[in-house]
C-alpha cells in the first residue's frame, strides 16, 4: 500500500497544479513606514523625562522645628536621650554640662563624635542633649543613636553614610535578667563534690 498522498502529488496525478491559499502579502518595507510613522508621533508627544540623579533629590525631607533645629531621640541600653541639633561651632552641652565634663572618659566622647567623624561634619554643628536612664556608657549611646538621627532629619543626604555604619539603628542589647537558683544570669553557684 501506497503512504499518504499530498496536494502536490494529487496536483500530478489530475494534471493541475494546486493553487496555494490566498494570503494578503505586503512587502515589508510597506509595513515599515506604516508603523515609523506612528511611533516618531507618540515619541514627539510624550515629553522626555528630566534625568534625575540620586543625590539631587533626597529620600525624605528635611525635618526643622519653629527654631531651625532638628530634633531626635536616642536609646540605649536603659538611657535614653533627647538631641537637638542646629548649625554652630561644634558645641556639645549634654543635661547643661559641656561633653568632656558630663563624659570625662576619652572613649565615651569618641563614641559621641562617631556621626560626625563618618559624615566630615565636626565642628559644624551645636548639639544640646538631655540624657536620662542607665549609666555612662549607655548614655553615650544614647546621645550617639540621637545625633545620627538628628542629623539625618537635617540633612537628609548623610542618611545613607550614616545608616551604613549602623548609627541608626537602635542597639537593642540589654543586661539579661538574674534568674532563681542562679547566682548571676546564667553564673551557676559553686558545685562542691564532697
Amino acid at each position: 500500500m501506497a503512504g499518504k498522498k499530498s496536494l502536490s502529488d494529487l496536483g500530478a496525478l489530475t494534471g493541475q497544479e494546486p493553487e496555494a491559499p490566498a494570503v494578503a502579502e505586503t512587502p515589508a518595507a510597506e509595513t515599515e513606514t506604516v508603523e515609523a510613522p506612528a511611533a516618531e508621533a507618540a515619541e514627539a508627544e510624550a515629553p522626555a523625562a528630566p534625568v534625575v540623579t540620586q543625590a539631587e533629590t533626597p529620600l525624605r525631607e528635611q525635618q526643622l522645628d519653629k527654631y531651625g533645629r532638628a530634633y531626635a531621640t536616642g536609646r540605649r541600653k536603659d538611657a535614653v536621650a533627647r538631641v537637638w541639633l542646629k548649625p554652630g561651632t561644634g558645641k556639645i552641652e549634654v543635661n547643661g554640662r559641656d561633653q568632656s565634663i558630663y563624659f570625662a572618659r576619652p572613649t565615651l566622647r569618641l563614641v559621641i563624635n562617631q556621626p560626625f567623624d563618618v559624615t566630615d561634619r565636626v565642628g559644624q554643628y551645636d548639639v544640646v542633649a538631655t540624657v536620662k536612664g542607665g549609666g555612662l556608657s549607655g548614655q553615650a549611646g544614647a546621645v550617639k543613636h540621637g545625633i545620627a538621627q538628628a542629623l539625618s532629619r537635617y540633612e537628609p543626604t548623610l542618611r545613607t553614610a550614616v545608616k551604613r555604619e549602623g548609627f541608626l539603628t537602635r542597639d537593642s542589647r540589654v543586661v539579661e535578667r538574674k534568674k532563681y537558683g542562679r547566682a548571676k544570669a546564667r553564673r551557676s553557684f559553686q558545685f562542691s563534690k564532697r
